[in-house]
């Protein structure tokens, strides 16, 4: 039996573009096409593809994902056995909230009556926000506060962008693009500019659909927004790139968009807590950030002379990327320190 592409990715929750994206990292090939050329898939492939969504809901990048696989370090039966027992945490909490709201249904019957929809929403995005932040990073989590003019503000955005996905505007159209901008802007705010913020939120909008209720951020949101606003980017990268420079960044720029988040988190931690640029674990960040970076710049130094130039120039490539000067004066030291072991070791 085979499936085709676009039913695999509604079965798995995902979009036809991650797969794609898969395709292209070598982590899931299809085993077949149909003469209209449209990718099939067998059982095989579905089990591949589940390893790889277990694997990188338990926090691996698609480079460990890929390691993993290709070494075989990680067998099946482990990787079900490691769900259940996520599986059986989450239902722990479940029934924790369920006992909780129940004595909130009691209190109620007995007349001691809140205002019932207030209580509930609260309640739930309390206890939802507790399962992925500790009490000191609530406190510092502008988006888990109760304010209602972000709250409206954030409603206004995700109408916008559902007016925008209604009348077929694409990604790429400017209007598309300068909201796309907004968000990321506000998103950059509301993380309290920690990117370790965004990557769990992130995980909360997938595992969470009382979050997806609450807020309206459907999956195909985020994707139109990421899309524009990587849009937005290219844009002004390609003022400084020939068009065959342009064509090839273009091309790539958005194969592995899904990696930069983390990284940019494990930059802010390594940072934080004094790690020397000049060390293994400096070195190791630097090379994985320069692998990101030639993933879509190619490895002409003229050409990354370019992109240099760009980010030199234009402060509006900085914004919503979650890079401080502090990060990016550290990261800078880790490359240098790589480029300079590397010249050692010729």
């Amino acid at each position: 039996m085979l499936i085709q592409v676009g039913e695999l990715a509604r079965r798995a929750g995902i979009t036809v573009r991650t797969l794609h994206h898969y395709e292209s990292q070598g982590l899931l090939l299809p085993s077949a096409r149909t003469e209209a050329g449209y990718r099939l898939y067998n059982a095989r492939d579905v089990e591949r593809l589940h390893t790889i969504q277990a694997l990188t809901q338990m926090g691996l990048s698609l480079a460990e994902v890929r390691v993993c696989i290709e070494n075989h370090s990680v067998g099946l039966s482990d990787i079900i056995g490691q769900q259940i027992a996520m599986l059986d945490s989450q239902i722990s909490r479940m029934t924790t909230l369920r006992e909780r709201l129940q004595a909130l249904r009691n209190d109620i019957h007995a007349g001691r009556e809140p205002n019932l929809s207030e209580w509930l929403i609260t309640l739930e995005l309390m206890k939802m926000y507790d399962r992925w932040f500790s009490k000191a990073e609530l406190e510092a989590l502008p988006f888990a506060r109760k304010d209602p003019a972000r709250e409206s503000e954030w409603a206004g955005m995700v109408c916008e962008v559902k007016r925008l996905m209604d009348q077929n505007i694409p990604a790429e159209a400017q209007q598309a693009q300068e909201l796309a901008v907004r968000w990321m802007t506000l998103l950059e705010r509301d993380t309290a500019g920690k990117p370790d913020f965004l990557t769990r939120l992130n995980e909360m909008h997938a595992k969470e659909p009382q979050m997806q209720a609450q807020t309206g951020i459907t999956p195909d949101i985020v994707d139109y927004v990421t899309r524009a606003f990587a849009e937005s980017k290219l844009a002004i990268y390609q003022r400084y790139l020939s068009p065959q420079e342009y064509a090839y960044t273009r091309a790539h720029y958005f194969d592995r968009m899904t990696e930069w988040p983390p990284l940019v988190a494990k930059l802010h931690a390594a940072q934080a807590q004094g790690v020397a640029p000049s060390g293994d674990e400096g070195k190791r960040l630097a090379a994985n950030w320069l692998e990101l970076f030639t993933s879509f710049a190619g490895n002409n130094p003229q050409t990354h002379s370019k992109f240099r130039e760009a980010m030199s120039k234009e402060p509006a490539l900085s914004v919503g990327t979650w890079m401080t000067p502090e990060v990016l004066g550290w990261l800078q030291q880790a490359i240098a320190a790589l480029m300079q072991s590397s010249a050692s070791a010729r």
